[in-house]
Order: structure tokens, then sequence, then C-alpha cells
């Protein structure tokens, strides 16, 4: 008899925010990586900043120039360029606006969440797109041929919400410290660097 936990679909747990610089960047190597493996991806959108004040994270204002210029200049050129992914090479305009639209359109988007999470990471690190616009989410989801009106009118609703603050108070309570972070079995990943680690642990996980 088979058993069944040797044919269970692998999970990757997926929490980012979406306006995430290096979510966009390891967004279609996710879905690649997921695809090989048979796993599902399942997406926790979380609000970033209360995950960062739990964690003891600097907020942008408090990180010195040379942090800056790294790891948000340098580093991410580099990586889009790695990537093959187009970026903008300066903060988007509106990275600090609200996230709970963007991230709450995700959610109501259930199986689609794919295919309009990258769209609106995209639009916020090529176009500079401002994601807490409701216009500009709207445009966003017909360009990937989706719902725009619906998905809004959904993402403001209290189950949604209410979803979108379960994932942010469960990012905080598994010591979740920045976007993006996978969990494959338990084991948490941070940052898109580590999703050669994340393919190799739905293959083979790590000793503990």
């Amino acid at each position: 008899m088979e058993n069944p936990a040797m044919t269970a679909t692998p999970i990757i747990e997926y929490f980012y925010s979406s306006h995430s610089a290096y979510a966009y960047l390891g967004a279609w190597e996710l879905e690649r990586i997921a695809k090989v493996a048979g796993a599902q991806v399942q997406h926790r959108p979380f609000d970033f900043m209360p995950v960062m004040d739990a964690a003891g994270g600097r907020r942008f204002k408090d990180r010195t120039q040379a942090h800056v210029d790294y790891f948000f200049g340098r580093e991410m050129v580099r990586w889009a360029e790695w990537r093959g992914l187009p970026m903008i090479r300066h903060r988007p305009t509106f990275h600090d606006n609200p996230l709970h639209l963007a991230n709450g359109m995700i959610i109501a988007s259930e199986a689609q969440a794919p295919t309009l999470s990258k769209a609106i990471l995209q639009a916020h690190w090529r176009d500079d797109a401002d994601i807490a616009d409701r216009a500009t989410l709207n445009a966003i989801a017909h360009a990937v041929e989706l719902d725009g009106n619906a998905l809004l009118l959904a993402a403001e609703t209290d189950a949604v919400q209410t979803q979108h603050n379960a994932n942010t108070q469960e990012a905080i309570a598994r010591n979740v410290f920045g976007s993006p972070t996978y969990f494959v079995g338990g084991d948490m990943f941070y940052g898109q660097d580590r999703l050669d680690m994340v393919a190799r642990a739905l293959d083979k996980p790590f000793a503990a």
C-alpha cells in the first residue's frame, strides 16, 4: 500500500508583501520551482511594517546610506539582471502607501493569486505604479484578464481583511522578519536568494 505521506502534494508557504522588491525578483523562479516539484504555493500576503517592527527591523529612514545603496540598489540591480526582469533604478514613488488593498486582492483572487501577485509586484517595481490606488489596481487586474472591480470589492470585505490580519499575525508568531519568506515542512527560508534551498527542501528536507 502506498504511504500517503509520500504521495501528498508538497507545500510552499509563501509569506510576502505586495510591494516587496525581492518577492518580485523571486516570483517567477518560485513558480518554476513549484512546477518542477509538483508543489502547491500557498500565498500569504501580510502587512509589512507590523512584521518588521515585531522582528526589530529598522525602518528605511533609519538605515545607513551605505546599506540602502547596496541592498536596495546594487544588489537589486544585479538580481534583476540575473533573473532577466525589468526593474526601476530607484525606490518606488509610492512605496510607503498602505498595502491592504493590494494584499487583499491577492487573497481574494484565490487560484489566480500567482498571476495577480506577479502583475502587482511587477507594476510596482517595473512601472513605478501606486498599488494603493484603486484605478491602478483595477487596471493591473484587467491586464491579466481578471475582474478588477470584483476583486477590489472582495479585498475590502471583513473576511478578506481578517485573513490579511491573520497572515500578518502568523508571520509575527513564526518569526518572519522580511519579505519574501518561504516555509517547506515548517523549515523557514528567508529571501529569494534561498530559492535553490527551497527547491532542495522539496526534494530532500534539510537535517534538523
